[in-house]
């Protein structure tokens, strides 16, 4: 775990507003000369702190869709049935996340399809995949009310104590 000091949190808060940033700007705004807020970010990046510069894409802008949170269970917690389930899982460009979580189900899936026929269509799709599928429950997004974003997550971090960190 990389130990993280008020500094590279203000940069990592600096960058997960505005990714593309240059250098200079964001060591002029962290009271760094250039070189060492590069090392930091280098730093940071070869941590996996940071693991790209993104673009926040709004696709209900561009496209109608429909976003369903659906919970998985499986017919087994056999680490074969898993495997098979989370590799299949990967080739699906409609799942933009899968957690295994613990409970009553297994996986928690975030899905985004053009419409419900299309929802439908997959999840007949990946219960006859043989993957392991027992049973579904899909919940309708009706309204984003808060999503989450990297600076969120910056911000939370930056209300931990240093010792947390």
């Amino acid at each position: 775990m990389l130990r993280l000091d008020a500094r590279d949190i203000q940069i990592l808060s600096i960058l997960s507003q505005e990714g593309r940033v240059s250098n200079a700007q964001l060591a002029r705004r962290v009271n760094l000369s250039a070189t060492p807020c590069w090392q930091r970010v280098q730093k940071l990046e070869q941590a996996g702190v940071i693991s790209g510069h993104h673009a926040a894409v709004q696709l209900g802008r561009a496209f109608n869709s429909v976003t369903m949170f659906v919970t998985i269970g499986l017919v087994d917690q056999k680490p074969a049935t898993e495997q098979a389930f989370e590799h299949h899982i990967q080739d699906i460009p409609n799942v933009i996340g899968c957690w295994s979580i613990g409970g009553q189900v297994d996986y928690l899936l975030q899905v985004i399809t053009r419409d419900v026929p299309d929802y439908q269509a997959l999840m007949e799709a990946l219960l006859g995949a043989g993957i392991g599928i027992q049973s579904y429950f899909s919940h309708l997004v009706l309204n984003d009310v808060k999503t989450p974003s990297s600076h969120a997550m910056v911000a939370l971090m930056a209300t931990w104590s240093m010792d947390e960190v």
